[in-house]
């Protein structure tokens, strides 16, 4: 037996396409549809194993039963486990997912919203690059469902998931103080993004409250590409200029991975040396830094609450009677508070 169609099942039942249609679109109490006929058209379709034709449908309305989601990198542990949340949730609400990677380059970011659009997604859920407010402007006039997180833009009409970066950082760093560290080195990336300023000043936050001077020569930025070799050639300056540091704060895990790979060489008794803070837990650090205090990012909440914000502007935008949202009407900001996890 050769493709089952909606024709297949229309001319085994001797009903109409448009019925069937309807039916397995879950329409058919508002088409008044029996349902003694949308039984039969559903055991039917189960009996001869029928699978949608998802480009079709998206010919057909317009729009496919799919989001997009656009990752700095998948490769990552927070965002590939914020990917597996937002699937899950999707998943209940009968969506499917297609995952993209900007690598944090605008460019192929660019090209990869030009790609979902191609393939008519429902929405877009993107963590964006630095520069990508065009792009995103574009599809906010374009009414396109879109939902952004982990960053965001504050002049941007945009829905957006974040954490409370600023208080988390603060209430890591207040602890490695009271804890009798006075010379916390902060390594952080890409300073131009506002989630990152805001973990930068809750670490300065955190320093005025006990009176303690801000050292420039402590707070070490280095640039996400190439931080391979950028965070050896920052701490080797910061070790330098401040040879009796006491403490390291990090913006982000990956510098964290790679900070613990220096001291291995250079401090090997770095646990015992420094207080350590992160935000976002890696599971690495259970085996290379057991001691180190963390920021543990609700990872199953944020894809929650992306999907919902997402499905808002989904069914205002697609039901028949729905029109799209305007942009402050779409907006909807979510920020989420960390569990810090204290380690001694």
């Amino acid at each position: 037996m050769g493709q089952i169609t909606l024709k297949t099942i229309a001319e085994r039942l001797n009903i109409s396409i448009a019925t069937v249609s309807w039916v397995l679109a879950g329409k058919g109490k508002d088409r008044k549809i029996s349902p003694a006929t949308q039984e039969r058209i559903l055991l039917c379709a189960s009996s001869m194993n029928y699978q949608p034709n998802m480009l079709a449908r998206a010919l057909t309305r317009g729009v496919s039963s799919t989001a997009g989601l656009i990752l700095p990198s998948i490769s990552d542990s927070f965002y590939s486990a914020v990917a597996k949340a937002v699937e899950l949730a999707l998943d209940r609400i009968d969506y499917s997912l297609m995952i993209c990677s900007s690598e944090s380059e605008t460019l192929r970011e660019k090209r990869m919203i030009g790609m979902l659009k191609s393939y008519q997604v429902g929405g877009i859920i993107i963590a964006p690059t630095e520069i990508s407010k065009i792009e995103l402007r574009q599809l906010i006039n374009e009414s396109c469902p879109l939902v952004l997180f982990d960053r965001f833009f504050p002049d941007l009409p945009a829905s957006y998931v974040l954490i409370d970066n600023e208080e988390s950082t603060f209430k890591l760093v207040d602890y490695l103080i009271r804890k009798g560290a006075r010379r916390i080195a902060c390594l952080t990336t890409n300073p131009h993004l506002h989630h990152m300023d805001l973990r930068r000043k809750g670490y300065e936050k955190a320093l005025k409250k006990h009176r303690i001077e801000i050292n420039p020569a402590l707070i070490g930025e280095v640039a996400f590409h190439g931080y391979e070799k950028g965070v050896p050639a920052t701490l080797d300056r910061i070790f330098h200029q401040v040879p009796d540091v006491d403490g390291f704060f990090f913006t982000s895990h990956i510098l964290a991975i790679e900070t613990f790979q220096y001291f291995r060489i250079h401090h090997p008794d770095y646990n015992r040396k420094f207080r350590l803070g992160c935000i976002h837990e890696e599971p690495l650090f259970q085996n290379i830094a057991p001691h180190i205090s963390v920021a543990m990012m609700p990872v199953a909440k944020i894809g929650k609450r992306i999907v919902d914000m997402l499905a808002e502007q989904m069914k205002a935008k697609y039901s028949p009677a729905g029109t799209p949202l305007a942009a402050k009407e779409s907006m909807n900001q979510s920020v989420l508070p960390c569990k810090i996890i204290i380690r001694d």
